[in-house]
């Protein structure tokens, strides 16, 4: 069949890739959509079972660090655009293991960009028709305070943590890619994503599994850290309207415009999941257990989406109780998909992460 476009998504057995890779093929049948994943423990082919039987759908496992794999890939599948989500992305994790994000986060996004000017370049059109999407953080910008402005795409970056240093300067070689060799680049930094399909070691799908498990649930420092939170379903939907209206070489913020303190959502989170599952209100609240701080928590993260919505007219379609409320019942329905996702690893990452942390009363 001849298709349209040819898109390469990657890390789309992720958590937001995944619903890259749903929107996408769905909603373009003219589209070839070539997933591409390294299935590493975040990544699981079970949460595209729905999309996998799809005729305009293929996937690649293979591993964005290996320049050679995906320049065969961008000729073999005529690939003009890319929409590049793979990364290593759990900040505790970067915290204990930072080689594996300068790899992965770093030199894996490197190595798509010269593999994309390499191919691209060598065809007639060269760049015309082509675009790199490159989707990041706000953990770049650093920490805000209690009660200041919003991260706007002027803002400078700050990263405080190897996670996010990693992604900052992947941002950086997507923009001189197309200050230098004219790559057609853009991209978009995002608030925290919540929503199904999201691995089980970030906090709302590892809160509500513990409340259904009766196990603690571990709160960094008070609970005082702020975060802007975005419907995961949302922002697929910003990324298909960014990728094909957004402006060469521009930046966009997106964010659900969903400002909450953690141990807010976290009685906002026990309160939900106590009602779906029957239990008496208050029931799982003492659950909550303070433990030591991470190393380099920033305070605040808030994000102005104001460009997005103007220019291009994006804006999150749920607040967050609904979000949340979908989300739980999300996962409280779906307990296979984490029994599969879940594995022997994960289990002792979980007990090396909290079981050694000083309990704080």
């Amino acid at each position: 069949m001849h298709y349209h476009r040819s898109l390469l998504i990657t890390g789309g057995a992720g958590f937001i890739g995944s619903h890259v890779v749903r929107l996408l093929a769905n909603k373009y049948p003219q589209y070839h959509i070539v997933c591409l994943d390294k299935l590493t423990y975040a990544g699981n082919l079970k949460t595209l079972e729905d999309v996998a039987s799809l005729p305009n759908y293929t996937f690649v496992e293979a591993d964005i660090c290996d320049y050679e794999r995906m320049r065969a890939l961008i000729t073999e599948h005529a690939i003009d655009g890319i929409i590049h989500l793979a990364a290593e992305s759990h900040v505790d994790r970067s915290i204990s293991d930072p080689f594996t994000f300068a790899r992965t986060n770093v030199m894996g996004t490197l190595s798509l960009l010269e593999a994309a000017r390499v191919t691209w370049g060598a065809t007639p059109e060269r760049f015309e028709g082509k675009r790199f999407y490159h989707i990041s953080t706000d953990e770049v910008y650093g920490a805000l305070e209690i009660g200041g402005g919003f991260f706007t795409e002027e803002t400078k970056y700050a990263p405080h943590s190897p996670y996010s240093a990693s992604k900052a300067s992947s941002d950086h070689f997507v923009r001189a890619y197309h200050d230098t060799y004219g790559l057609p680049t853009i991209v978009t930094n995002c608030s925290n994503n919540y929503g199904p399909y999201q691995f089980p070691e970030k906090l709302i799908p590892l809160f509500i599994d513990n409340i259904r498990k009766r196990k603690p649930l571990p709160v960094y420092g008070k609970g005082e850290n702020i975060r802007d939170w975005l419907f995961v379903e949302d922002h697929a939907r910003a990324i298909d309207l960014i990728f094909h209206k957004g402006k060469t070489a521009d930046t966009y913020n997106i964010g659900g415009f969903n400002e909450w303190r953690n141990i807010d959502l976290i009685h906002l989170l026990v309160k939900v999941t106590d009602r779906l599952l029957g239990n008496p209100e208050g029931h799982s609240e003492e659950l909550i257990t303070f433990v030591t701080d991470r190393a380099g928590h920033d305070l605040r993260y808030a994000i102005d989406s104001s460009k997005l919505h103007r220019e291009l007219g994006w804006e999150p379609s749920l607040q967050f109780e609904e979000g949340l409320e979908k989300t739980v019942k999300w996962y409280l329905e779906h307990q296979d998909w984490i029994r599969e996702v879940v594995s022997g690893d994960y289990v002792g990452y979980y007990e090396r992460m909290y079981a050694g942390r000083e309990l704080k009363s």
